[in-house]
């Protein structure tokens, strides 16, 4: 109930307070307060913490049971007075479940209760029900108790129902009254049946997209010297070009895959105004996943496009994706979206493909690039105005879309760039939100350097009977243009190696340098600048403006030292990098691929210096597999540094108690799984330098 007491005089109001010093009050009109003298004054009991407003002034026993007193006795006069009514309180309980409709919201409805009857209510609440205790002449009480058994009906009858009507109800006066109570239940919602919804499925999706525009997908002319190219040249052609191999994804019958395409022209012939762009850049002839892809997506089939890093899978799809929007039989003017979507993974590899996209205009494409850090106002000031490409980082794409400043369901053709990246920074539930609203018959193109569990689940679930290229092979493997050293060193003696580097470069090089953490990459990125070295720094918690500046600094060549952590291990492309140098190994050996693959690109050689400690024995093994295959030279120290490693997990699982943490675990010398499932060793092996 409120802090609000009515007294006889109407115009007169007293306010309890909850909270500060008491104070004290003489009755302005004493006269008329025959229960009073002039002289007495009543002072307030103090809410206590945690009790309802409501039953502050009536269940505290000084205060209530006074009044309760001078109610019953007769020593007032009003409407609560005996006049001539009986002394006794009228009682019975009520459930606790229903004491909150009788008291309304702020003790509105209890008051209203006490000015439409004339009685005075008081309510004790106990563990199960409350009791109602009622004040007043006999008439009074047998109208307030038969007002309170209506509410009470309507709460066990229809709680929410009620609940959920107007707030003014709680205001209503007697005259709505009678009115209120005589409102109708809601009818009960029917439950969700899930199964019909799943079986269903198909045809709730029909119903969403069954007026789509039509969309056009094959657009592939074959040449004759294609066309006329035998099995055998084509399998000799595959292998003489990094072994690249061709797979139907399709579940029973098989398509016939495309043979390559050798030359630009023999890809893109019919269509001038690529040709024109290729004459223009100046290329020779296309790498190995371009000649393979190209008639595969020109073909209309969804691909999945595996290379190593620097190995032009974003030209693969960039030049199809050109045709394929311009092909389509909606003409520009009358589509109500952008066409092509590219979603990646870092910021970089975004501002990355944009300018690609520009380099490569095509009958006056427009497009945007959209990005956390960049200006968000910006962003959707150009995306209102309409662009026909979009290239952008899932989390930015997924703000504008739930914000409906962006409509996705024009786009017809999608493409997935680095999707093993974008799984390892989290991103596939914001995926999931973005590919929900494209059209399911779109053209979808997932490019990756690896091929891990996660890129294979997301192809299934998001590619509709793909063809797979893949160059080299599906087993993690880096470049084979770049020179890999390996050196084993004490951690304290890793910034003596970098300086030492840095001393003895040639006035042409240029060197990436990969830290572990932002803090060192500040440290390093520090020290250097002290000692008068041009350097710059690249990693997550500098401003968007800092990070396009460093890179750009560094692709202009106005510093030849760039130290960043793995946000430059992916879609990096500067071309006339040398060195590449890990200060600290990465967290994964995939990650040590695309490292190494920001040298040695588009034909190039380069050569990559690795630090590696004795924390880091754990992927010794791995590391030397990576070495083998691309015919780079062992270390004896790193042969016996996996020796070493093995021999101590051996020792822990034979020392491990039986239904214990096992491998896992991460008592005494063995090693706790990391944050992302890898070993992280406490060192407490055997292993000297």
């Amino acid at each position: 109930m409120s802090d609000w007491e009515v007294d006889d005089d109407e115009d007169v109001k007293v306010r309890h307070t909850a909270r500060g010093p008491q104070r004290q009050w003489t009755p302005p009109h004493p006269g008329k307060y025959s229960g009073f003298d002039r002289k007495t004054t009543w002072v307030p009991t103090p809410r206590v913490r945690g009790e309802p407003q409501w039953q502050t002034w009536r269940d505290k026993d000084g205060h209530a049971g006074a009044r309760g007193r001078g109610r019953e006795s007769g020593s007032r006069g009003g409407r609560g007075g005996n006049d001539g009514g009986p002394t006794t309180p009228l009682s019975f309980s009520v459930e606790n479940s229903a004491i909150g409709m009788v008291i309304g919201r702020g003790g509105a409805k209890i008051r209203e209760l006490e000015e439409s009857t004339g009685a005075r209510i008081k309510i004790h609440r106990g563990d199960f029900e409350g009791e109602v205790q009622i004040f007043g002449r006999s008439d009074a009480q047998l109208k307030a108790k038969e007002l309170i058994d209506e509410l009470v009906s309507q709460t066990s009858g229809n709680c929410r129902s009620y609940g959920q009507g107007s707030r003014n109800s709680f205001r209503r006066t007697e005259s709505t009254w009678g009115a209120a109570s005589q409102i109708p239940p809601a009818p009960a919602l029917p439950p969700i049946d899930w199964v019909s919804m799943r079986e269903n499925r198909l045809k709730y999706e029909a119903m969403k997209w069954k007026e789509l525009p039509p969309l056009k997908k094959e657009f592939y002319i074959e040449a004759e010297s294609v066309l006329n190219l035998t099995a055998e040249e084509v399998k000799q052609w595959r292998k003489e070009n990094n072994n690249v191999f061709v797979d139907d994804l399709k579940d029973g019958e098989k398509r016939p895959i495309p043979n390559p395409v050798r030359t630009f022209l023999e890809a893109f012939q019919p269509f001038p105004g690529i040709m024109d762009n290729i004459l223009k850049v100046g290329f020779v002839k296309p790498t190995p996943v371009q000649s393979q892809a190209w008639p595969v997506i020109l073909k209309g089939f969804d691909l999945i496009a595996i290379a190593q890093t620097g190995t032009g899978k974003t030209l693969a799809y960039l030049l199809p994706g050109f045709i394929h929007m311009d092909q389509q039989p909606v003409p520009r003017d009358k589509r109500d979206g952008p066409g092509m979507l590219v979603l990646t993974p870092t910021r970089e590899l975004a501002l990355q493909i944009e300018a690609e996209c520009s380099k490569y205009s095509y009958k006056g494409f427009t497009s945007i690039c959209i990005y956390g850090g960049g200006d968000r106002k910006s962003q959707i000031k150009v995306v209102s105005k309409g662009v026909d490409i979009i290239i952008a980082t899932p989390g930015r794409l997924n703000d504008l879309q739930m914000n409906d400043y962006i409509n996705l369901k024009s786009i017809t053709y999608l493409v997935l760039d680095e999707a093993d990246r974008m799984l390892d920074m989290g991103f596939e539930p914001q995926i999931m939100k973005i590919i929900l609203d494209i059209r399911p018959d779109r053209q979808t193109v997932m490019t990756s350097a690896t091929w891990p569990a996660g890129v294979r689940r997301l192809s299934k679930s998001y590619l509709k009977d793909p063809m797979m290229v893949y160059v080299g092979t599906l087993d993690l493997a880096a470049v084979d243009t770049v020179e890999q050293s390996i050196l084993i060193v004490q951690e304290e003696d890793k910034k003596a190696y970098v300086l030492d580097f840095i001393a003895n470069m040639e006035p042409e090089d240029k060197v990436l340098i990969f830290v572990g953490k932002k803090l060192v990459a500040d440290d390093l990125s520090s020290d250097l600048c002290l000692q008068g070295i041009a350097v710059q720094s690249l990693h997550g918690d500098r401003e968007q403006c800092d990070r396009e500046q460093a890179l750009d600094d560094f692709k202009k060549g106005e510093v030849r030292i760039l130290v960043a952590t793995d946000l430059a291990s992916r879609g990096l492309d500067v071309h006339d990098i040398t060195h590449v140098f890990n200060y600290d190994f990465p967290r994964n050996i995939e990650e040590y691929v695309h490292r190494v693959g920001r040298t040695g690109r588009a034909g190039r050689s380069g050569a990559s210096l690795t630090l590696l400690t004795r924390n880091d024995w754990r992927i010794a093994a791995e590391l030397i597999h990576i070495l083998e295959r691309a015919n780079q030279t062992v270390p004896e120290e790193l042969v016996l540094m996996a020796e070493r490693y093995e021999k101590h997990q051996r020792e822990r699982e034979l020392t491990a108690p039986r239904g214990g943490r096992g491998r896992g675990g991460g008592g005494g010398g063995g090693g706790g799984m990391g944050r992302r499932g890898e070993y992280r060793d406490r060192g407490d092996s055997d292993w000297k330098f």
